[in-house]
């Protein structure tokens, strides 16, 4: 199991040691530059598959009509919008995020759509949620567990504000697991998507954030150790896209 940041005093910000009180900051001026070009950003990165992974994640999740679901790191709102369908109208949702501009373009996207009864919009730190213990049925971060700085304890707080009985869903990109796509990967993540985003975004240097930040992240079979070791039971994932992407799972019970 990783070190808390909190007790080395550092952790990293891409491939950067930089002070832990100092990571919340510096994630947050990646997200506020790039929260306009969310969506962007997230084809640039997967070449648009983000959308399939999306639908995968919730529609395998354990969730149903009438269902309580916080959904973490909630961005522009993409899994929340699917979920709305699963939890219906007598469901809720809660839009979490530490982000007030990505939290601000969610409301947003989701007000166009049409969707507004049953959700619930809170600027929350993953680490110390403002709700009681076992408030949710299902708990969900998408993309969002990678930036948070102490990771160990953002998935303690999703164990805690988690029914008993509910189920925990992490969908993050992870280690690729096929040799021969690994340097192809690599290239397209630090030659390419910095391109991208100065091409398109006129913003190189978050994308190259984002890139570094996957190869920080936990790798599959730490990340479910983390998750044992938080308190979840039945511990599991399923790895999309040779990798590329991970969704983890694991139940309070």
């Amino acid at each position: 199991m990783s070190e808390s940041p909190y007790k080395s005093g550092t952790t990293h910000f891409g491939f950067k040691d930089v002070a832990a009180k100092d990571k919340q900051k510096l994630v947050g001026e990646v997200f506020s530059s790039v929260a306009g070009n969310y969506d962007l950003m997230n084809d640039l990165m997967s070449l648009g598959v983000h959308r399939v992974w999306k639908r995968y994640f919730v529609g395998t999740a354990q969730v149903k009509r009438g269902d309580r679901v916080l959904d973490l790191a909630g961005g522009t709102g993409d899994i929340a919008a699917l979920l709305k369908d699963r939890v219906g109208p007598e469901g809720e949702i809660v839009l979490g995020d530490i982000n007030a501009g990505m939290l601000s373009v969610g409301r947003d996207r989701m007000t166009n759509r049409g969707l507004v009864a049953g959700l619930d919009y809170v600027q929350c730190n993953a680490e110390a949620l403002p709700f009681p213990d076992n408030s949710f049925d299902l708990v969900t971060i998408a993309f969002g567990l990678r930036n948070v700085t102490d990771k160990d304890a953002g998935l303690r707080e999703m164990f805690r504000v988690l029914k008993v009985g509910g189920q925990a869903r992490v969908l993050e990109f992870s280690e690729v697991t096929v040799d021969w796509f690994k340097p192809v990967y690599d290239f397209h993540s630090f030659k390419i998507l910095p391109r991208l985003g100065q091409l398109f975004a006129k913003d190189a240097d978050s994308y190259q954030y984002l890139a570094e930040s996957i190869r920080k992240h936990p790798p599959q079979e730490e990340l479910k150790t983390m998750m044992q070791e938080a308190g979840f039971e039945r511990c599991s994932y399923k790895n999309l896209s040779a990798g590329i992407v991970a969704v983890h799972t694991g139940y309070k019970v």
